[in-house]
Formats: C-alpha cells, structure tokens, sequence
C-alpha cells in the first residue's frame, strides 16, 4: 500500500514569513509602490518624528506587513 502524505489545510494565522518585509526595498515597495523609494525608508526610519515601525535584522531593515498597516491607519488618524 503506498501512502502519500496530503498537506493539512487548517485555518491559522499567515506565518511569520508572509508578515514581513526584509530590506528597503520591499517596504518602499509595500508601503509607496515602487522600491525606488528606499531611501525615504531610511529616512523615516532614522527619524523619530516618523517613526517608522522596523527593526533590523543584522544589517538588513525589516518590517511586518501588518505593523505598518496599523501605523498607517494611526497617521491618517492624526489630521
């Protein structure tokens, strides 16, 4: 009898991998559209007025997807 494992499909939450956004270049792209934008993210990031929410893994800049959704939706609530 020959077995063959079927991958278990469960609703749970999107794995971490999904959640994050590893360099400049994938947040400018997530965040304005186009990763021509990385340096803004630096910026933002160095600046304490924006505050940005990344982290760095080692030297890389990263950020979850969906921390910035949140933060995003808190500066519109700012006006």
């Amino acid at each position: 009898m020959q077995s063959t494992l079927q991958p278990q499909t469960t609703d749970v939450e999107p794995s971490l991998a999904d959640d994050l956004l590893h360099g400049a270049e994938a947040i400018a792209e997530f965040v304005f559209g186009s990763p021509a934008h990385k340096r803004r993210i630096y910026y933002y990031a160095s600046q304490s007025k924006y505050r940005l929410p990344v982290f760095r893994i080692g030297s890389v800049i990263c950020a979850r997807k969906s921390t910035l959704i949140e933060w995003i939706a808190q500066q519109e609530g700012r006006r």
